[in-house]
């Protein structure tokens, strides 16, 4: 979540509990109001708009319901969780169909009442980011690019300097990470936006095409060459070409492309004349182009050519929590092509994408969220609409190598080494990320912070400071 200090109201007549609740609340650094009756309440929402609400179902004057069809009526979208002592699967259902987010009986848990409070409020806070984003279509600073994770900041920097050039890029990455997109950011953030944006898969061109596609060709050049043809280089004159998946060039047509990139000068197939192209190349690839430079198939000086400005498109797994921001830009976008109002993700479906490591990257977690918004009936997508693959995956990771016991007795080691050898694996598999190890471990924040000190382990923090468990 962001640094916001969140403000929660809770509505709760009991004193006691409210005060025990706001102690709670505080000291997971959240700024809390209170108030016993839904007239008091309505009052202060009059004065102050909280970022998210408590409230008991039965009051003196009234329900938590009353206060929640206000605040809809008022044309607010807040979080809102009912809480009782007297709850019934009727009064649940009901208070779900009113808009409520969740529904909690007393005895109340409290770490559970935190972590819904956490889940609940970070989802808010991706919503208002990823509106951020898309309403940011003037200065575009996110070039169309979302994410916050560092690596996605960082390569949207990146990006900003290499449109400045004219040189030809290279682009790394797996296949699915969005490269493609990469390219389209460089271009419209480059003085040739104005100008055409070609994009071509090397690998979907057979080869006895490919010169004629790339360079053109002239009328009776070859067999079925009944007229000229202009090529791609022609096409995207003035503007800017990709090519996708370059490691499937064959060499020839790199000895061709060099001399595009070197004297910006093509020759149609069948003609004796070179004509000038004014094209900026981008270079796609998902393989090791080095090691094809080692292994003889792909060009050395073409390699350091378009080397020389590389950018590497992070895997979706690197990304942290940009899985659910992406998770709800997707789901925005496949409710409006099913024409479906308001979707959200239930707590266990945003868990279960954020513990899988999405192979595709963003391009199968686009495909997940399309068959879950195709699959669900209700408002909220649960984890059985998503695909098998993803819902299925044990997320527990692999035994330590510690704990892959043998040899000599002596030499086995206690629980608590084999704790702080699990948990530092643990931490190193998720990158420091505290909250998402906390998740894996099956245990609070807390308690994470304690076996860390324990352990006298460290990780760096890329979870968020406030209301986490």
């Amino acid at each position: 979540m962001s640094q916001h200090k969140a403000t929660i109201m809770l509505l709760e007549d009991d004193a006691s509990l409210g005060l025990l609740l706001t102690e709670e609340l505080e000291l997971d650094g959240y700024r809390v109001t209170r108030a016993g009756t839904v007239s008091e309440a309505r009052q202060q929402l009059t004065e102050e708009t909280p970022d998210l609400v408590v409230s008991d179902l039965r009051l003196p004057d009234g329900d938590g319901l009353d206060l929640l069809k206000k605040t809809q009526a008022d044309g607010h979208s807040l979080p809102f969780i009912i809480i009782t002592a007297f709850g019934t699967v009727d009064q649940a259902v009901d208070a779900l169909k009113a808009g409520a987010d969740d529904f909690l009986t007393k005895p109340l848990s409290t770490d559970h009442l935190r972590l819904k409070i956490h889940r609940l409020l970070t989802q808010a806070d991706l919503s208002r980011q990823l509106q951020q984003f898309l309403a940011d279509t003037g200065a575009d600073e996110s070039l169309g690019l979302i994410g916050n994770h560092e690596s996605m900041v960082r390569l949207r920097s990146e990006i900003r300097q290499i449109a400045r050039s004219s040189a030809a890029v290279l682009i790394c990455g797996e296949s699915g990470t969005g490269k493609e997109l990469v390219a389209r950011a460089i271009h419209q953030a480059s003085e040739r936006s104005s100008g055409p944006f070609v994009a071509v898969n090397c690998a979907g061109i057979p080869g006895e095409l490919m010169e004629s596609e790339f360079f053109g060709h002239e009328a009776g050049a070859f067999t079925g060459a009944r007229q000229a043809r202009k090529g791609l280089f022609a096409e995207a004159h003035g503007g800017t070409l990709l090519l996708d998946e370059i490691g499937e060039m064959p060499l020839g047509l790199q000895a061709k492309l060099l001399r595009v990139l070197q004297e910006g000068m093509v020759k149609p197939v069948g003609s004796d004349q070179e004509e000038p192209v004014d094209v900026r190349i981008l270079a796609a690839t998902h393989v090791d182009l080095l090691k094809a430079v080692r292994e003889g198939s792909f060009r050395e000086d073409l390699y350091y050519r378009l080397e020389t400005l590389s950018l590497r498109v992070p895997a979706l797994r690197e990304r942290g929590d940009d899985v659910d921001l992406l998770a709800m830009h997707f789901l925005r976008e496949a409710a409006g092509r099913h024409q479906r109002g308001f979707l959200k993700l239930s707590d266990v479906s945003s868990r279960t994408l954020m513990d899988y490591p999405f192979p595709g990257n963003v391009r199968e977690l686009a495909s997940a969220i399309e068959r879950a918004v195709t699959f669900c009936e209700g408002d909220t997508i649960q984890p059985e609409h998503l695909p098998e693959r993803i819902r299925k995956r044990q997320s527990e990771p692999a035994a330590p190598k510690s704990a892959r016991l043998g040899g000599s007795m002596s030499e086995w080691p206690t629980l608590d080494k084999l704790q702080q050898n699990y948990v530092r694996d643990v931490m190193q598999a998720v990158g420091g990320n505290k909250r998402r190890a906390a998740q894996i471990l099956g245990i609070n924040r807390r308690t994470l912070y304690r076996w860390l000190a324990a352990g006298e382990l460290t990780g760096e923090d890329h979870s968020e400071p406030l209301g986490e468990p």
